[in-house]
């Protein structure tokens, strides 16, 4: 699915995880991306797969923002 170079690896493999995928087509306003591999990516912080995995928001929890401030 990529075509600039190098190509990115397949989404969800482990060498993905270090090499950002360019976005392909951006809507900010409903809240995602679509990622040249054919990840979709949320604004928080969840992603769908193109072999249909999901990936859950990584959230904070409450605790941890109290003391962060």
């Amino acid at each position: 699915m990529c075509t600039h170079r190098p190509s990115c690896p397949a989404a969800g493999s482990p060498a993905a995880r270090n090499v950002t995928a360019h976005v392909v087509a951006a809507h900010p306003e409903q809240g995602w991306n679509l990622l040249c591999d054919g990840t979709i990516v949320f604004d928080d912080t969840g992603e769908l797969h193109p072999d249909g995995r999901v990936v859950a928001p990584r959230r904070v929890t409450a605790g941890r923002l109290a003391m962060a401030a």
